[in-house]
This record gives C-alpha cells, structure tokens and sequence, in this order.
C-alpha cells in the first residue's frame, strides 16, 4: 500500500473515533432524560446501565472470531452505523421494553466496535513503525467534548432525545460509511524479544493479565470521574449545580491535551515511562480530590486526572498488540473486555463507599489501584522501545 493510501487509513480511523465518541458521550449524558422518557425508576436504573458493558464485553469476545474471518475493518465497517441507528432508537420509543432493546443493541454494538476500532490502530501503528495510538484515542476525546456540548445544547432548549439525536446521526451516518472506505489493517510483524509467543497464533492469559489489570483499574477511575464528580463538588464541596458540570468537561478537555502530545512522549521517552508518569499523575489527582478544601480546588485535581489517564488506556491496547504479534487481534479483544469490567466495578465501589463511609476515603480506592500500574509497566516494554522492530516507516498493509 501506498504512504498516501495508508495516511487515508489512518484518517478514516481517527473520524472513526472521533464519531464513536460524540455517540457515546450523547447517550451517558442523556441517562436523565432517557430515565424520564421512559419511566425508568431509580431501582432499575442500575440494572439498564449495567447490561450495556456486559452486552459489550461478550460481544467483544465474539468479535475475535468474526474477526478472523472477515478481518476487523469489515466489523467496524458495519457495526459504527448499527451504534449511531441504536442511538436514534434510544431515542425514538416511548415503552419500557422498546428502551431495554435499544439498549441492549446498543451494548452488543458498541463491543464489537469498540474491539474492531482498537484492532485497526493497534495494526496501523505497526504499520507505521512509531507510536500513533494516542492519536486515535484523542480524536475520541474530542468526539466526547462535541456529544456532550451537542447534549447540553438540547437539554438547554428542551428538544425531545429523538429531535436532539436525528440531525447528529443524519450527519455522522453517511460520513462513517463514505470514510470506511479507507479503513486498512497492517500487516503482523516482527514483536520485540521476549514477546509473548514469538510468532505462534496462541494468547496467553498469564502473559495478557497484567495488561488486564490495568485496563480495569484505569476504567476505574474513568468511571469514578464521569458518574461521581458532579455529585462530589456539589454535595461535597460544596459548589453550584452549575458549576457541578465543569469537572467532566475539563477533565475531557485534559485528555484530549494528553492524548494529543502523548505519542511525541512515547517516541521519546518509551511507552513504559510514559505510563507510569500517567499512574503517578493521576494517582496524585485523585489524592488532591481527597483533601481539596474546596470547589476550584476539586476542579483543579479533576483536570489533572485528565492528564494522567488519558495515556494509559491506548497505551494497553498497543501493548497487548506488541506482546502477540502473530495475534493482535484476539489479544486485543480480550484485553478490551477489561474496559468494561472496570465500568462495572468502579462507579458501584465508589458509590458504595461514599454511602458507608465518605466519598472523600472513597476516593483513595481508585488512587490505590490506578497507583498499582506503575509496578506493571514493565509490561509495555523498556525505555525507548520501538515499535515494530525499530522501523520508521510505514510497511506494506492489507486493505480491509
């Protein structure tokens, strides 16, 4: 494949992430009106909420062996518009069931595009020779800023989900399919020495748990500052309900900042330091979010976290894919579940904790555990670890 053909791959890729995070943050910043439209109560809220990862997470492992037969671009390829469609039907029903199913085809969607997203970038960065995950990861970051921005607007003008929904999928739809023309896997080559399998097909669980661990505590506190920062500056702290919305959107803001610079750091300094700079900063964030004496302060921690995790999770997915060369794609998929087991896990524990205890003693649970990764960055490969082999150019690639 051409240097042309394959920065077309890798565009493609990256609106691919960039639609599928303005989709997510539509629905996750929506869940109160879409509580209201169908009369969910607040006793069967929890069980919704939860069957979409655990749809996603065994649609994931699915997704490994379609994948093997069709290739990851052809799951991407047709699984990005079934989201963006299930979306529109979260919107469109007005009975208790007609939202169970929405949901749960929204669930089943997003793991397979979720796995098949993470597949191609994991594959494009071999291709490449150099570090480009992070990349692909902030373009999602920035898809997240616009569906919430996009969100608000229609909450601020009081537009009905299905209103608010329609013009954004009528946009992304077409765009999505014309742009997975391009979508390219690259070629499997050569792991680092001490891979995990040293060009056998196999994927070792042993080998692939560290990188698992990591995915959860890291999901952990993702989720800790996307279900409980509001609350915790408003209730907390003691801030507005207005000012209550501003930890989320800068904390998207600092992800999107650390996602953006954070393959010049890779390339530089090695994925393991960059991880564990990651670990530290927002092990330290979430320390400061213990003690902030205040509502700016709390801000202040919160945007910080943004910084620190934003490198962690595409850095795991580019070393699952380095530690089984031969076997990328099942690694990955494997390791993607994990994203959705530490969904599930950390807003409940925190929740739990914060009502037995103290959400601020809540919050040095994720600190711990999200500290925990520095002792597993050995897992992403020495200082200075090149990627693919020590090649800085791209290698030939397979189209999808």
């Amino acid at each position: 494949m051409t240097d042309a053909r394959l920065r077309r791959g890798r565009g493609s890729l990256a609106f691919g992430f960039f639609v599928q995070g303005v989709t997510f943050a539509l629905l996750v910043t929506r869940i109160p009106a879409i509580q209201d439209r169908y009369g969910i109560s607040d006793a069967l809220l929890p069980a919704f909420l939860a069957a979409v990862p655990i749809l996603a997470g065994v649609a994931s492992v699915t997704t490994e062996k379609v994948v093997a037969r069709v290739g990851p671009a052809v799951v991407l390829r047709w699984s990005q518009p079934f989201v963006l469609l299930a979306l529109l039907a979260v919107g469109a029903g007005t009975e208790l069931w007609q939202a169970a199913v929405a949901l749960g085809l929204f669930g089943v969607a997003v793991g397979a595009l979720d796995a098949s997203m993470n597949m191609l970038g994991v594959s494009l960065q071999r291709a490449y020779g150099r570090s480009i995950m992070l990349g692909f990861h902030a373009a999602y970051s920035l898809g997240g800023i616009v569906g919430a921005s996009l969100a608000w607007a229609g909450a601020h003008w009081h537009l009905s989900l299905f209103t608010s929904y329609l013009p954004v999928v009528g946009a992304l739809l077409p765009l999505a399919l014309a742009g997975s023309r391009w979508y390219a896997a690259g070629g499997d080559g050569p792991g680092p020495e001490g891979s995990g399998e040293k060009g056998s097909g196999g994927v070792a669980f042993k080998l692939l748990l560290p990188l698992c661990l990591v995915m959860s505590f890291a999901y952990i506190g993702d989720s800790t500052v996307a279900n409980w920062s509001a609350k915790y500056l408003q209730d907390v702290l003691g801030s507005s309900e207005e000012l209550a919305t501003v930890p989320y959107n800068a904390y998207m803001v600092t992800t999107l900042l650390g996602r953006a610079v954070g393959d010049f750091g890779v390339r530089r300094l090695g994925a393991a330091a960059v991880v564990r700079g990651g670990a530290v900063l927002a092990a330290l964030g979430f320390g400061l979010v213990a003690v902030a004496p205040g509502a700016w302060a709390g801000i202040a921690a919160f945007t910080l976290l943004g910084l620190g995790l934003s490198v962690i999770v595409p850095q795991t997915f580019a070393a699952a894919g380095r530690l089984f060369p031969g076997n990328s794609d099942a690694a990955v998929a494997r390791l993607n579940v994990f994203n959705y087991v530490g969904f599930l896990i950390g807003s409940p524990l925190v929740g739990a904790l914060g009502d037995a205890w103290s959400y601020r003693g809540a919050m040095l649970v994720p600190m711990v555990l999200v500290l925990v990764t520095v002792a597993y960055a050995t897992s992403f490969g020495p200082r200075g670890a090149r990627y693919g082999g020590g090649h800085e150019r791209p290698r030939t690639v397979d189209v999808g």
